[in-house]
């Protein structure tokens, strides 16, 4: 279960629609790396493989590729304003602790692959 708030629904559809790309879908994922261990990915994708994940949330098609899933589970993205800039955030309620930038986190049992932070 994947959750997105209205407002970063919003924004992810207003992407989508100036992509102007036939089947243009959200693709969630965790990479080795990062300053805890492990890094989100997401970004907007229309390849898809018989590895992945389908959902729909708030109308939107999110992908995400198996291997993934356990990290991802439970999992809520929101955007927010500030000031004339705005940004995606990322809660998951899978990680033990995350990095400053928001952007890596780490898990209970298992170790990633940890780097410096820039």
């Amino acid at each position: 279960m994947i959750v997105i708030s209205d407002s970063a629904a919003g924004r992810i559809k207003d992407m989508i629609a100036e992509e102007e790309t036939p089947d243009m879908f959200l693709r969630l994922g965790v990479n080795p790396g990062g300053c805890s261990g492990f890094s989100y990915s997401m970004g907007l994708d229309d390849e898809e493989s018989e590895e992945d994940v389908y959902l729909d949330v708030q109308g939107i098609k999110v992908v995400i590729a198996k291997e993934s899933m356990r990290y991802l589970n439970g999992l809520e993205i929101d955007f927010e304003e500030h000031g004339m800039s705005g940004g995606f955030t990322i809660n998951n309620p899978n990680a033990i602790a995350s990095c400053g930038c928001g952007q890596s986190f780490k898990m209970r049992n298992e170790e990633g692959r940890p780097e410096v932070c820039d």
